[in-house]
């Protein structure tokens, strides 16, 4: 009986160690946004089932950015939430490279983001990159560059793609085929980066989840209030972005299709894409390709150039080719 016993208890704390040993270790680069507190919630939170269970965020490098309000002001506390929830601050990202097996990166300043992803990629680290991926459309080459020559998986989106409302519109029923669309978000500005990186990206990201990648170029018309971006598509059809700083501001999306016309859901929390992002880390397969990351950082630095140039259209590959002749700043 005592021996019968033994084995059942050997064979219970076998089984408890390699279900531990199974734990997906993350770490967090930043904590000066609502993700990190939001994202670690849901992968720590012990009813954590399906893809979101088996990954345990357990550290952060607290980094943020001084010359950016939202960023410096807001660190403190949600420093103070992490620690609250079992996450352990360390004092640089190879600290936290030494004690995790994946990586977010969550630092709300794009510029740091290609400095900052370096050592994650040298060190064979699958990373999701929070948007922005990167301050410049060259730094976002440079990104997608070195993490395919390193051969690390990574990729970035918006919470908006993998909302069911918004996701769901490209191939609903209704729709048929997707003809056009009209997408709509929040777009504050911030000095240090593209227009459309710092907060249209949501609107952007929606438009072209339901439109999906072949956009050649755009137009686009700014006032002190609204942004209107104009892409077409090389098929011929038409999808706008418009950015909303005045009045009601939302999220989503009128889709025009060979059957119908519908309205897109909006932002439906975080729960989707995190579980995208822990069904990433496990299965390494990126959930949203380079190619049609890097042509919606496309989109928006070509709306940035029509700007420049009065409204005139302006094609992606003529952006594309002046990025890839930029060599991104490094420090040493």
């Amino acid at each position: 009986m005592f021996a019968r016993h033994l084995v059942c208890t050997v064979l219970f704390f076998t089984a408890f160690q390699s279900f531990a040993a199974e734990v997906i270790k993350a770490g967090i680069i930043g904590a000066d946004t609502s993700h990190v507190t939001a994202f670690t919630e849901l992968l720590n939170s012990p009813k954590a089932e399906g893809d979101l269970a088996g990954i345990k965020v357990v550290a952060c490098y607290p980094s943020f950015s001084a010359d950016i309000p939202s960023s410096k002001d807001r660190v403190e506390g949600y420093k103070t939430k992490l620690t609250s929830m079992g996450v352990e601050l360390v004092g640089s990202i190879d600290d936290l490279l030494a004690k995790v097996d994946v990586v977010l990166l969550e630092n709300v300043d794009g510029r740091t983001h290609l400095q900052q992803v370096i050592p994650v990629l040298k060190a064979k680290k699958p990373v999701f990159i929070d948007k922005p991926v990167a301050g410049t459309l060259a730094e976002v080459l440079e990104v997608y560059r070195l993490a395919a020559e390193l051969n690390v998986p990574c990729f970035s989106s918006s919470a908006l793609r993998f909302g069911p409302g918004i996701f769901g519109s490209r191939t609903d029923a209704r729709v048929g085929t997707v003809l056009g669309c009209d997408a709509y978000s929040p777009c504050s500005l911030e000095a240090s980066h593209p227009d459309l990186f710092w907060y249209g990206i949501h609107g952007v990201e929606t438009l072209f989840t339901i439109m999906g990648p072949g956009c050649e170029s755009v137009t686009r018309v700014q006032t002190k209030d609204t942004e209107l971006v104009v892409g077409t598509w090389k098929d011929g059809r038409v999808g706008t972005f418009r950015g909303i700083r005045e009045g009601k501001k939302d999220y989503g999306a009128t889709v025009f299709g060979s059957k119908g016309i519908i309205q897109s859901g909006g932002f439906e929390g975080y729960k989707h894409l995190v579980a995208q992002i822990a069904k990433f880390f496990k299965t390494k397969a990126v959930p949203v390709s380079p190619e049609e990351t890097i042509e919606i950082y496309a989109f928006m630095e070509a709306a940035d150039e029509s700007k420049r140039q009065g409204g005139k259209p302006v094609r992606l590959e003529s952006v594309l080719t002046k990025a890839r002749q930029q060599k991104p700043a490094l420090k040493p």
